[in-house]
């Protein structure tokens, strides 16, 4: 709630009902996310629990269900969540300059309830889900940029959207990467336009053995044991973590809601770190 203050108004309309504060609000469903509950269930959570209802500034009269459904399904709410774990990252940014290395990488989330076994029984394909986009701090493995789409798709198709939202509060001094990410263009924009040297495992090579792009060639198995790649393995951590502490499906059914309940799972799990 005292994040929020910077990115939310206390109402969102001066002719509101003022019952309840935006920040409020989205505090609701953070919490939400964090229990891994659903609408009806944070209400009764909340009913049941006098200090929780005092820590939120809660009275005895609750948000109904609906208006945190509907508040959830506000388009603002999504970039609010990404401005927040933006500035964890960047409170989180390392002091010293030999530990301020980032990776980057991405996850699904299933939008099914059942389990992989009961789909591998069943003899049914995964065939869509909400694909989460991080970059994350190696050592302290918090976040300072997040995307999160409708999957499946390209790795390198968040890039653009994940490089300038961290391009724009912090400054690494290296930024990993797996396969997925191998483009000669990643690695111009981290180091020409950023001033980051990129760290990625190319995915394929000429028959002779060479590979097109001035960065990309550079990509040998021993340049990259020099500039440590298996730092890269620190999203692995986050991402086990996140799916660990806040589970591997989302509840929401309509595609905008799903979409945000994938990012306060971030945030939640960011806030928990």
């Amino acid at each position: 709630m005292q994040m929020g203050q910077r990115y939310l108004a206390a109402y969102g309309a001066a002719r509101s009902r003022h019952d309840f504060t935006q920040r409020q609000l989205m505090s609701c469903l953070v919490l939400r996310a964090y229990l891994k509950t659903t609408y009806r269930g944070l209400v009764d959570v909340l009913a049941a629990s006098a200090s929780l209802r005092r820590c939120l500034g809660l009275g005895e009269k609750l948000p109904h269900y609906t208006t945190l459904q509907k508040f959830s399904a506000r388009s603002q709410v999504l970039a609010i969540a990404q401005k927040l774990v933006a500035a964890i990252g960047k409170a989180a940014e390392p002091k010293q300059a030999q530990s301020r290395s980032a990776v980057m990488d991405s996850t699904g989330l299933s939008t099914s309830s059942a389990s992989q076994y009961f789909s591998s029984r069943k003899g049914t394909q995964l065939r869509s889900w909400v694909k989460i986009s991080v970059m994350v701090w190696c050592g302290s493995l918090l976040p300072l940029a997040l995307v999160v789409d409708q999957g499946p798709s390209n790795d390198r198709v968040q890039v653009p959207d994940l490089l300038g939202q961290a391009q724009a509060l912090v400054q690494p001094a290296r930024l990993y990467a797996d396969a997925g990410y191998d483009a000669e263009w990643i690695h111009q924009q981290c180091r020409q336009q950023w001033g980051v040297e990129s760290v990625i495992k190319p995915s394929g090579q000429r028959a002779d053995g060479t590979r097109n792009g001035r960065w990309r060639a550079k990509m040998s198995p021993t340049h990259l044991k020099d500039r440590d790649y298996g730092r890269r393995w620190s999203v692995e951590s986050f991402f086990s973590g996140l799916k660990r502490t806040m589970g591997g499906a989302l509840n929401a059914r309509k595609s905008a809601t799903q979409l945000t309940e994938a990012a306060f799972k971030v945030l939640a799990y960011a806030f928990r770190r």
